[in-house]
């Protein structure tokens, strides 16, 4: 009698729960749904402190008699390009936040932003009586992004920009797929020796006007799974075992009947 009562109910009716568990709504997909109604506050630039393990591309001119900077500058392979063979002739950030600079010696780059370190560095040269007025253009090479979970190319992702945003760096992961969660992106952050983490909900448009919108350079994106994936999790895998589960409680169903 109870396994009668069980399988009487309406065939329509169990199909559509089965599938209301693998549904996503379009409240879950949409991202800044109250951007219509954001103030926007001025974009605030973290300016980034130089880190153990970067790598800096530092190029020393002079608007006069060029051929004297030239002692300055790492020896550059003029015949091969490329990011890869920049970054074997940029200058490593050691253990102890200094870097070895032709004629100079050890530069110490603890607690120095990139245009710190642009500025002291013309000091030193102009100071020395080694360059007159030379100009001094630093890029941070090794500026890399990792992105993990319920996205489309989950990877590691180099970027060269000195300001990134959250958006462009799940971009290049080719955005979410229909599993991740909008609500729930973790980002784990290790700068300055301190590890730090944060959650965004990208439904929002609240964490546009803060920190959290430029990325810093080695951050982890971690892109969690939503309700109807965890649900279906070990049950419910894709449409087709839907169906298929379906197939067999319906024949089920006819059966007894």
């Amino acid at each position: 009698m109870k396994i009668k009562t069980l399988f009487s109910i309406n065939p329509i009716i169990l199909l559509a729960l089965i599938l209301f568990q693998s549904c996503v709504s379009k409240k879950q997909l949409l991202y800044l749904q109250d951007l219509d109604h954001t103030n926007y506050n001025d974009v605030v630039y973290d300016d980034y402190l130089i880190q153990v393990d970067d790598i800096l591309k530092i190029l020393v001119s002079t608007t006069i008699q060029q051929e004297a900077s030239m002692p300055y500058n790492l020896t550059q392979n003029s015949q091969v390009n490329g990011i890869e063979v920049m970054k074997l002739n940029g200058y490593l950030v050691s253990k102890d936040r200094t870097i070895n600079f032709p004629e100079l010696g050890l530069i110490s780059v603890n607690n120095k932003t990139i245009k710190d370190l642009e500025r002291y560095i013309k000091k030193l040269l102009i100071d020395g009586n080694h360059l007159i007025n030379p100009t001094i253009n630093i890029r941070l090479l090794n500026a890399k992004v990792t992105i993990l979970g319920e996205v489309n190319s989950p990877g590691t992702y180099n970027f060269t920009e000195q300001n990134f945003s959250l958006l462009q760096a799940l971009g290049l992961a080719g955005d979410l797929n229909i599993n991740g969660s909008r609500q729930d992106i973790l980002i784990l952050s290790r700068y300055n020796g301190k590890q730090s983490s944060v959650r965004i909900d990208l439904t929002s448009s609240k964490w546009i006007n803060g920190p959290n919108l430029m990325i810093k350079p080695n951050d982890v994106i971690i892109v969690n799974p939503n309700s109807a994936k965890v649900k279906s999790a070990g049950l419910i895998g894709n449409i087709s075992t839907v169906l298929s589960i379906a197939s067999i409680l319906l024949s089920t169903i006819i059966l007894i009947r």
